[in-house]
């Protein structure tokens, strides 16, 4: 979904009516999952940093108390978080700017916990001082108006990971919900000439089929597609084909399998269904190129009962303004009920490891592969 969905969830209720929901106490977040930060390296390939309790309506994360001590908990080393425009009324390029530059303002006020990444070396960084990472990326190309010199301007800010487009067309190409299937413009095709110059991340997620095909083959970097589910085991558009998978495997990428509701045909995702979308992208792409981009924060909603009501309104704001997918409704909401909170790595871990996969594949699905296709596109 978009940024302001994972940062508007609520938004109906007050600061006090948030705050009269589950009690939460920061010192049993940590010593749920004692001694997490001490595992491997865990990487969300797209996700948030946020407690989508509060309802805030800020497009930078929220580095509340709660939401710190969770992430520690979780054991997370760096998450992949939206900024910039998604959709909507503001100038693409200005709100951009806006967004990098408070959340900036944000990382330095809490140097000690968080930093921003630059270098597959900062992700290694984070992990040994115990701070959490912060990768900026965009999720819609809009900002680049007409110049492709754009992408130098943001890169130089530090976004390392940009999506070519959301659901609709763009100026760059189709998205996923785009019917017209039609691939790149040769507008997009100079963005990610420029985007492998600059050695930034070129993201399919979201993209129309032919849009994703003809970037990986046009790209002189590997790409990725950060946070997906696979066609092939629940036939939706925000899925991608076999074709996809492997050739982005095949030219050196990555990929990551959200814990959104896509990943099951009635909308109800459960995590054994997480698992069965990473075990079949392991058998497209293999053990090397396969991750999680969870399209979700370690901070859980308390009260669904709550969230239903807000949740209608949300999807229908969302199709009015033409930025829905299939599979979105009132009822599914956009994380794995059973797969949230700070615990929610370390169940995966053990779904896995029941499933018979190993610690060695276990720790590249949950940070290593990320970590290799960084190297290769950043630099160390």
């Amino acid at each position: 979904m978009t940024t302001i969905d994972r940062r508007t969830f609520l938004t109906g209720m007050s600061w006090a009516a948030a705050a009269s929901l589950l009690p939460w106490d920061a010192r049993g977040a940590v010593q749920a999952d004692a001694g997490a930060r001490n595992g491997g390296i865990i990487v969300n390939a797209l996700g948030g940093l946020g407690d989508p309790n509060l309802g805030s309506n800020a497009l930078v994360p929220e580095l509340t108390p709660r939401v710190l001590a969770e992430a520690h908990a979780s054991g997370l080393t760096a998450v992949n978080i939206t900024l910039g425009y998604v959709s909507g009324p503001d100038d693409p390029f200005e709100a951009s700017v806006r967004d990098i530059a408070a959340t900036d303002a944000l990382v330095r006020g809490h140097a000690g916990d968080v930093m921003k990444i630059l270098t597959a070396a900062d992700i290694r960084r984070a992990k040994a001082e115990r701070k959490v990472g912060l990768i900026y990326g965009f999720q819609n190309g809009a900002m680049m108006g007409k110049d492709a010199k754009r992408v130098d301007i943001f890169a130089d800010l530090g976004v390392r990971v940009f999506q070519l487009t959301y659901n609709p067309a763009n100026q760059l190409g189709d998205g996923s919900m785009a019917k017209e299937n039609r691939g790149l413009t040769p507008f997009g095709r100079e963005v990610v000439a420029r985007l492998n110059a600059c050695r930034v991340m070129v993201d399919l997620s979201h993209s129309g089929e032919q849009t994703c095909l003809e970037a990986a083959r046009v790209s002189t970097a590997p790409i990725s597609i950060n946070h997906t589910g696979c066609r092939a085991v629940t036939d939706l558009p925000r899925n991608k084909t076999d074709a996809e998978l492997r050739l982005v495997a095949e030219k050196g990428g990555f990929v990551g399998i959200y814990f959104m509701p896509f990943l099951n045909a009635s909308g109800h995702a459960h995590a054994d269904d997480v698992v069965a979308h990473i075990d079949h992208a392991v058998k497209v792409c293999g053990e090397d190129h396969v991750g999680i981009g969870t399209d979700g924060s370690v901070t859980q909603i308390d009260d669904l009962q709550a969230y239903q009501a807000e949740l209608a309104k949300e999807i229908a704001q969302r199709r009015a303004a033409g930025i829905s997918a299939a599979g979105e409704r009132p009822d599914t909401y956009p994380f794995v009920v059973d797969l949230r909170g700070p615990q929610q790595f370390h169940r995966l871990a053990q779904l896995l490891a029941q499933k018979g996969y190993s610690s060695g594949r276990i720790e590249k699905i949950l940070g290593l592969n990320f970590l290799r296709y960084a190297q290769t596109v950043w630099g160390s």
